[in-house]
């Protein structure tokens, strides 16, 4: 496999490696080439630094992926040894012996906290079979982020999270230590409070500009706080190729029917609304075009032109109008001309009824001859009345004319109980009480599948045996009574 190295921000260049290389063996082949000894260099990944016991694959380093090399920074090199041995990245490597990476996050933790205390951490466990929900791009289940490309996929397809320095746009910036969220604290035990982490926890920290800090490895560049962007990862791009996130569309690792045609699909589109609804991507794609053809989408005065919940929950329209690219480009295509034609309607003016026209006129409000003027190449000089559309005519509009004209608009029905089995939360919500029982130190749901009443918390800052049947630390007498009841 090949990997793109960028040493000291310089131009990449290619190297080429194994997937079970080593970190350390990927700094002595660009030491060698460098001129510098190995054990001053730092492989920075995706806001990571990397250690060297870690290979290529657990880190997550697909085939032609970029990687920042740097230089220490460090005078003291035996100072830099002993800080690597005790620590990296502010994590102990006894915490942590396994590669992370930002690409397999769960940004979802504003809705149901999935790394330490909190729901989806059983969803994870009783949900394993979901690795099977074949996923419309070809990509494997776990992806958390998808994003539309415009430059080359035109369609929706999984997303690579990285991070740069926001002072010199590089990829050299680590990150830092975040406080958890209060959701997180709140699902936390009073006995085995959560560790600080690093890096983004939800929507909001990749979103919202300047929310996580790091502390940019350039040697000429001092910055400290982190830019979040995004990337297709159906096929290999440059540094100015980014695409956009579509934070709604995730995996359905939860196993939730779609609200409309109730299969059970992957990816899926999740709405803003207090019920979290679900809805396949099949689906969501009708009823925008549904809703386009009826004219019913919704207009805010920040957004522009949206849609809410299929079952009409309130506070529920899209924010990221790019959802819409879900449509394709010809539909989308219509969207826009939708929202400019509804401007024009808004501001008074009329759309000529020609096929194939459509062009936007602002003529004075007590004109009822309009004519649709060949000026600049838009018009198609069609004279029609004001009030039927039809060719003007003297006289009244035909009554007949107008009450064809006037079709009442239906909307968007959703079945009462596809919308109840539908809802995000509410279903995982039920699966935890059916399947789980909390663990008496740190309160995190846990699941019995099988086996003895000898139960161990599978939260590694807790790890509390306990009993089963009783809900006591485990003991001899649950031993001697109940073991296998």
């Amino acid at each position: 496999m090949i990997v793109f190295v960028r040493f000291n921000s310089s131009h990449g260049f290619p190297v080429e490696v194994d997937s079970d290389t080593s970190i350390f063996q990927l700094k002595e082949v660009v030491a060698k080439r460098q001129g510098v000894p190995a054990d001053q260099l730092r492989v920075i990944f995706a806001g990571k630094e990397l250690r060297n016991d870690l290979t290529l694959q657990t880190c997550d380093l697909p085939q032609h992926s970029t990687v920042h090399i740097v230089q220490n920074r460090l005078k003291n090199d035996q100072k830099w040894e002993k800080s690597e041995m005790e620590n990296v990245c502010g994590i102990p490597i006894s915490e942590e012996r396994k590669g992370e990476s930002l690409t397999r996050m769960d940004l979802n933790t504003n809705l149901l906290p999935s790394n330490s205390a909190g729901l989806a951490v059983i969803l994870d466990t009783v949900n394993s079979s979901s690795s099977s929900l074949s996923d419309n791009s070809g990509a494997s289940s776990h992806n958390s982020f998808y994003v539309f490309c415009k430059s080359f996929c035109q369609a929706v397809k999984p997303g690579k999270l990285r991070v740069r320095c926001k002072t010199c746009k590089e990829g050299t910036l680590t990150l830092a230590r975040v406080n958890p969220s209060s959701e997180q604290v709140k699902q936390s035990s009073c006995l085995m409070p959560i560790p600080h982490k690093k890096g983004p926890s939800c929507w909001e920290d990749v979103l919202v500009p300047n929310q996580i800090t790091g502390i940019c490895q350039s040697r000429n560049c001092n910055g400290e706080v982190a830019e979040f962007y995004f990337k297709c990862g159906a096929h290999p791009t440059s540094d100015s190729e980014t695409s956009v996130a579509l934070n709604l569309i995730t995996t359905n690792s939860r196993c939730i029917s779609c609200i409309t045609c109730t299969d059970v699909r992957s990816p899926v589109l999740v709405f803003q609304c207090i019920h979290r609804h679900v809805i396949c991507l099949d689906c969501f794609h009708l009823y925008c075009v549904t809703m386009l053809n009826d004219r019913q989408f919704v207009h805010d005065p920040v957004l522009g032109y949206s849609l809410p919940c299929v079952a009409g929950c309130p506070d529920s329209l899209i924010k990221e109008l790019h959802h819409f690219r879900i449509l394709g480009e010809e539909q989308y295509n219509r969207y826009q001309h939708y929202g400019a034609e509804e401007c024009v309607l808004q501001m008074g003016g009329v759309l000529c009824p020609t096929p194939g026209c459509g062009a936007g006129l602002l003529p004075e409000s007590e004109v009822r001859k309009i004519v649709c003027e060949l000026s600049n190449g838009m018009g198609c000089g069609f004279v029609f009345c004001r009030e039927c559309k039809e060719e003007y005519h003297d006289g009244e509009c035909n009554t007949l004319l107008r009450t064809q004209g006037a079709t009442a608009q239906k909307g968007y029905e959703v079945d009462a109980h596809a919308a109840i089995q539908a809802r995000w939360e509410e279903e995982s919500k039920e699966t935890i009480k059916r399947t789980t029982k909390p663990c008496p130190s740190c309160h995190v749901p846990v699941e019995k599948d099988g086996g003895c009443m000898h139960m161990k918390c599978p939260r590694p800052q807790c790890k509390f045996e306990w009993c089963w049947n009783c809900g006591l630390e485990w003991n001899r007498t649950c031993m001697g009574d109940h073991w296998f009841d």
